[in-house]
């Protein structure tokens, strides 16, 4: 089966709400329905494309039937956390199609954009115990801990070029 990297757009809101839900529910429900609904998915989805502005964008993935199988997005970090300029906001892909090299690719997609963009680092916010922390630990993530030596799922790249450089592999 084939795969198609590309950015999404706004015609792609419907399809990128439906695989939301799906892929949310996949990672985080035990693929149960129990996340949020596909109107609040395609509402943020639709809120997210009108903004002109914004610095925010999203890759998908789809397969050769023109499904969209995959996605990530990426916006400049709020600096919360010191020492990181962009966040890689949303990645999923559905499980049926992952092991395939399709994450590495929407990760450094990512951070190639924010490369491009001259931001240099990149953190993410996910939960601690999320079986896919070790996906990120591959790509050379370091976990973030709070003040109090605690992790709560954050991790983060300082520097993005080993990363990209993974991406030529």
């Amino acid at each position: 089966m084939t795969f198609h990297l590309r950015e999404a757009c706004e015609a792609d809101i419907a399809k990128l709400a439906h695989l939301h839900v799906q892929t949310f529910n996949e990672t985080h429900c035990g693929g149960q329905p129990g996340g949020p609904s596909y109107e609040l998915r395609a509402s943020q989805w639709s809120e997210a494309f009108k903004r002109q502005d914004s610095d925010s964008f999203c890759y998908v993935i789809e397969d050769h039937l023109g499904e969209l199988v995959g996605f990530a997005s990426g916006r400049p970090h709020d600096g919360s956390v010191p020492g990181y300029a962009g966040e890689l906001n949303k990645i999923y892909l559905l499980k049926r199609i992952q092991r395939q090299g399709l994450g590495r690719q929407l990760l450094c997609a990512v951070a190639r954009r924010f490369s491009e963009r001259g931001i240099n680092s990149m953190l993410l916010f996910g939960e601690a115990t999320n079986p896919s922390n070790g996906f990120y630990e591959a790509f050379g993530a370091e976990r973030l801990y709070s003040d109090h030596g605690e992790f709560h799922g954050g991790y983060g790249w300082r520097d993005l070029s080993a990363l990209l450089a993974q991406s030529r592999i």
